[in-house]
């Protein structure tokens, strides 16, 4: 089923880090904000790695997000998609970065899975080199599908973000 991106980006002018995930979950649609899904453990690992509290509303989501400098968004405007399923995703139609990129100094890009990198390798590495100077990096998924990461292993991995958000 055709889907479109049903909420905005989430960042300021002071945003130096943007996390692009693949497309908003069914949970996350129905809900209209990000990584709305219990059992994503975005909000998780981000607040393990920044060592805070995890933000519970979607206010509270949105000011740890700026207050920490960090841009979210996904990496897909519209899809085909059944259900959550990133490997279910075709007819894929990426984002439009440059208002972000414009606003923003952002100064490097996370791909949140596996997925969100191939959509960002296959359709917006230009605009992301040119925009920050550097590749995307790649991060495993916090999707509960990505059952072999712990979330321990998952906050070390992310580690990378906090250590860009305390260079930034």
């Amino acid at each position: 089923m055709s889907q479109t991106h049903p909420f905005k980006p989430i960042f300021d002018k002071n945003s130096k880090i943007l996390i692009l995930g693949s497309f908003p979950s069914v949970i996350s649609r129905k809900f209209g904000f990000y990584y709305t899904n219990p059992q994503n453990r975005f909000w998780r690992v981000l607040a393990g790695v920044l060592n805070t509290a995890v933000p519970e509303s979607k206010d509270e989501k949105i000011k740890f997000l700026l207050s920490h400098h960090i841009a979210i968004y996904d990496a897909a405007i519209s899809c085909e998609i059944e259900g959550s399923s990133d490997a279910k995703m075709s007819k894929i139609v990426p984002a439009n970065l440059k208002p972000i990129f414009k606003e923003a100094n952002i100064r490097q890009v996370y791909a949140n899975g596996g997925k969100a990198y191939k959509i960002c390798e296959k359709y917006l590495n230009d605009e992301i080199l040119n925009a920050t100077g550097k590749e995307p990096v790649k991060l495993p998924s916090t999707s509960p599908a990505n059952a072999k990461f712990s979330l321990e292993k998952l906050v070390f991995e992310w580690k990378v973000v906090a250590k860009a958000v305390i260079e930034s």
